[in-house]
């Protein structure tokens, strides 16, 4: 028997990653809220990952009470990730998901999803045998990129959308200027955030290449409103201004 999978969070996402490593052979044990992670990790001290399916909004607690043994056995999904939230972590494997999954349907892949990290062959095989395309990438240059290019589609569709709604297509055919501007502030954001200057043309035209992927990806989510505060916060915590977001939460609050 191959070694097994730890599964912390079993939503759809989680869902997903199970059925690809049960696929491959790995027994997959999830564990839930409320079990306790020192006891499953005494029963499992050698798994060959330990994926981390949470929403971001609870990543940073589960962080805090991983097991030791586990620590560089962590892949991890979650948006708005950048390298300060696993900088303190061993040999973490980070995969900038491009698919979605909701209740009811199946998976929707966007464009390949980039991995980077030891356990990235082992993801990049198990999402194969869901036909779900990945890219591994080669340094953490790369992977630094990717996630502030996921930042930039999330933020900026979600928080124009507040204004617009509709789809991503539309938002860029009908909105072009207000989410030309939304995604520059975004971008001064990560930027801010992660210390590094980006190519601004280079993240936007990938950020399009992610829109013609699924022009009828819906803008807006639930979690909108909150990103849209969270990245205030961060512009107020840095001491500068976000003065496109600024007006879209005075419209909305």
């Amino acid at each position: 028997m191959k070694d097994p999978i730890v599964l912390i969070g079993v939503g759809e996402m989680g869902g997903v990653f199970a059925r690809g490593f049960l696929r491959l052979g790995h027994p997959v044990h999830p564990l839930l809220r409320g079990d306790d992670p020192a006891a499953l990790a005494a029963a499992l001290p050698d798994p060959a990952a330990v994926v981390v399916a949470v929403g971001e909004r609870d990543l940073p607690g589960v962080l805090e009470n991983i097991p030791p043994g586990w620590k560089d056995r962590l892949v991890l999904l979650q948006n708005e990730l950048l390298p300060a939230d696993f900088e303190h972590l061993p040999e973490v494997t980070v995969i900038s998901v491009w698919f979605e999954k909701k209740p009811g349907m199946d998976f929707k892949v966007i464009q390949p999803s980039p991995v980077y990290g030891p356990r990235a062959a082992l993801v990049e095989a198990a999402l194969a045998t869901l036909g779900i395309p990945v890219k591994v990438l080669e340094n953490d240059r790369q992977l630094l990129f990717e996630l502030v290019l996921k930042n930039l589609y999330i933020l900026t569709t979600n928080i124009a959308g507040l204004r617009t709604g509709g789809t991503v297509g539309e938002l860029w055919r009908d909105h072009r200027e207000l989410a030309t501007r939304v995604a520059e502030e975004v971008i001064q954001l990560q930027e801010r955030l992660t210390g590094e200057r980006f190519d601004h043309q280079a993240l936007i035209d990938a950020m399009l290449r992610a829109f013609e992927g699924d022009p009828d990806h819906k803008c807006m989510g639930r979690s909108a409103p909150a990103r849209l505060d969270r990245a205030l916060a961060h512009a107020a915590e840095g001491g500068f201004d976000l003065p496109t977001l600024a007006q879209i939460a005075s419209e909305i609050h």
